[in-house]
């Protein structure tokens, strides 16, 4: 029902991909766009148990097809030993896969055949304000998400019951399947406690000795919970920029999904307050660059700024220097802009912005000439950069 960003380069490639996105956000159903009938599909608990039993069994039925195919083979971290028959079919038999997962961290702990460097490596995320053309309402966003199920359910369909409904079975279908059928965690109950608490310190910043008091399990094993919900894709960090900064460990991490982050926090069924709204735009906001920026391949790094208490939420970094900064505000009445002042002390060749959330037109503020922009041209000045 979406157009997906990924569509043409997937469909443009002839070469082999993984493709790697958390749950629920449409790579089954990206894949069965191609014009392809060869799906193997790893969900399915009896194809599972049989490939896991028998591997040689693919290897055998993917002999048989010609040259050139495109198959697909969904979620193979299931059974990783499959990568290596992919590999022969890949080198002699010419055929062409597409492999897609939710997570990679078993493939890599396992030692799995990653294919070195024979599969381009894509990433699919939530659906994009673009993908969701003109239907797409941030505050919309900022309420439910933007995964593709929960975006028919609420622009398309207006079923926000089902949408709640789903978004709260998204947490124990994670869990079950993530976490306890993979043995990621050694205790599913610690780790269940620690992403209660870890929601709602979403898009805050992380003292990890803090979490590790709220959560009852130690600080080392905080940074392994935090790990794993990185490599299954559910957040991100996002680090100082400066080192002295950096040494002291306090990043913010943001969830994937404001929908997905709200049911964690057990609030699927409430409107977002004032306060929350803050947190929200900024989660949002932050996943858009991500999302942009993996789709248009580009090769930025996201950080924070942190000095003397003053912050500003996200600086663009390539291989020649800083870019871009910018600073998320809800409201219209912005102040407290004492760490956009700060930093152009530090950086005053560097463009700093503000991303509105509620501004409809560019406006440029009195004190030291800062542009504030409604949310979509701040993102079109990302793209432009």
């Amino acid at each position: 029902m979406f157009n997906r960003l990924l569509a043409k380069p997937l469909a443009d490639l002839k070469s082999s991909c993984f493709i790697f996105g958390p749950r629920m956000t449409g790579k089954t159903k990206l894949v069965e766009t191609f014009s392809q009938t060869n799906h193997f599909d790893l969900l399915i608990p009896e194809n599972e148990l049989s490939y896991k039993k028998e591997p040689k069994k693919f290897w055998q039925e993917i002999s048989a097809l010609s040259a050139g195919t495109r198959i697909v083979v969904d979620e193979i971290q299931r059974v990783p030993a499959l990568l290596d028959y992919v590999q022969l079919g890949i080198e002699k038999k010419g055929l062409s896969f597409i492999l897609t997962g939710s997570s990679a961290r078993k493939l890599k702990k396992g030692g799995a055949n990653l294919l070195g460097g024979r599969a381009a490596d894509f990433k699919l995320h939530p659906l994009t304000s673009e993908e969701t053309g003109d239907k797409f309402s941030i505050n919309l966003a900022l309420q439910y998400g933007n995964l593709p199920k929960i975006c028919t359910l609420v622009l398309l369909e207006n079923n926000l019951d089902e949408a709640r409904l789903l978004l709260k079975s998204y947490l124990t279908t994670y869990i079950k399947e993530e976490i306890q059928a993979e043995a990621l965690a050694r205790s599913v109950e610690n780790f269940q406690r620690f992403l209660d608490i870890a929601g709602q310190a979403n898009a805050q910043m992380i003292e990890f000795s803090n979490i590790s008091r709220d959560s009852g399990v130690s600080a080392s094993t905080v940074k392994e919970y935090y790990s794993i919900l990185e490599d299954t894709l559910l957040g991100q960090f996002i680090w100082p920029l400066n080192r002295s900064e950096r040494k002291k460990a306090r990043p913010r991490f943001y969830f994937f999904d404001c929908g997905v982050v709200r049911a964690i926090q057990q609030r699927v069924y409430d409107v977002p307050t004032s306060a929350e709204k803050g947190h929200l735009f900024e989660t949002w906001f932050v996943n858009e660059l991500t999302r942009i920026r993996d789709y248009k391949n580009r090769q930025h790094k996201f950080s924070l700024w942190r000095q003397d208490r003053h912050e500003v939420d996200i600086v663009i970094e390539s291989g020649s220097g800083i870019k871009l900064a910018i600073e998320c505000k809800t409201g219209k009445n912005i102040d407290e802009l004492h760490g956009v002042y700060a930093f152009k002390k530090v950086f005053p060749d560097v463009p700093v912005i503000i991303a509105s959330m509620d501004d409809e037109r560019p406006r440029k503020l009195e004190s030291r000439g800062i542009t504030v922009y409604p949310w979509k041209e701040a993102l079109e000045l990302y793209v432009a950069l």
